[in-house]
């Protein structure tokens, strides 16, 4: 199959065999990542999202039902059933670590050294430690030393 054709599942993916294009198919765009963030940091409703956000209401609607047929996000009602309200999926609860390294290397490079920003901090109130990843045996890796293993 070529770039960007449409697949049996639906989806339009970008690289059918590498699983960063599938994820930023999914989920990587700026407006969805944003509102991850916002449902990781206890955002509910249609109204949570667009107050932390400033998302544009016709957005907002368009990401919050992507992320729900990509199934990201679940929506139900609330208890009083008078609105929709959104929670993460154990699909979307597992981006955390990837919303946590977007935020460390955002800490490292995208702000000056004397720029204030916001913390993400454990229950006992201490910055997280700088994710790494590391091979089989625990050893750091790094750019230079993974390789990529194609699909056939």
């Amino acid at each position: 199959m070529t770039e960007g054709t449409t697949h049996a599942d639906g989806m339009d993916w970008t690289d059918p065999h590498c699983p960063v294009a599938r994820t930023l198919d999914l989920v990587g765009d700026r407006w969805s990542l944003l509102i991850i963030r916002d449902a990781m940091d206890g955002a509910r409703a249609f109204t949570d999202f667009q107050h932390r956000t400033g998302i544009a209401r016709n957005i907002l609607t368009r990401r919050l039902r992507h992320l729900v047929e990509r199934g990201i996000l679940d929506r139900h009602s609330a208890p009083s059933g008078r609105r929709q309200v959104y929670a993460l999926t154990a699909a979307g609860r597992d981006l955390f670590t990837t919303i946590v390294s977007l935020r460390q290397w955002g800490e490292r490079h995208a702000f000056a050294r004397d720029e204030g920003h916001s913390l993400l901090v454990d229950e006992s109130g201490v910055p997280l430690p700088e994710l790494r990843p590391t091979d089989s045996h625990g050893i750091p890796v790094d750019v230079d030393t993974t390789t990529v293993q194609r699909a056939n």
